[in-house]
């Protein structure tokens, strides 16, 4: 199948992380101890960055390792780069003052 190599630590994660670069149009396995899903790639993915192994909702919490990441600003499909086009920060950026 395919021989671009992911990372996919947790059966609650919504993203798995490109550990090479992944071109657009092609499927990757994605393995956990538990699980193997096939995900259709939908646009390139960089070295180190993150794409959906699901689909999720906008406003819906993004989990990666198991921990809640954001929260998706936009609908993400399956095999999309999630990314700060797509992806916002729920833990604040540290260079605002809170009111």
């Amino acid at each position: 199948m395919s021989e671009y190599k992911t990372l996919y630590l947790s059966r609650e994660d919504s993203v798995a992380v490109a550990l090479s670069e992944i071109p657009a149009n092609t499927s990757v396995v994605v393995k956990s101890d538990l699980e193997e899903l096939v995900v259709p790639i939908l646009e390139p993915i960089r070295f180190g960055h993150k794409f959906a192994i699901k689909a999720i909702k906008q406003g819906e919490d993004i989990i990666k390792y198991g921990e809640v990441i954001g929260a998706a600003s936009a609908f993400i499909p399956i095999g999309a780069h999630v990314h700060v086009h797509n992806l916002e920060g729920k833990r604040g950026r540290g260079d605002k003052i809170a009111e």
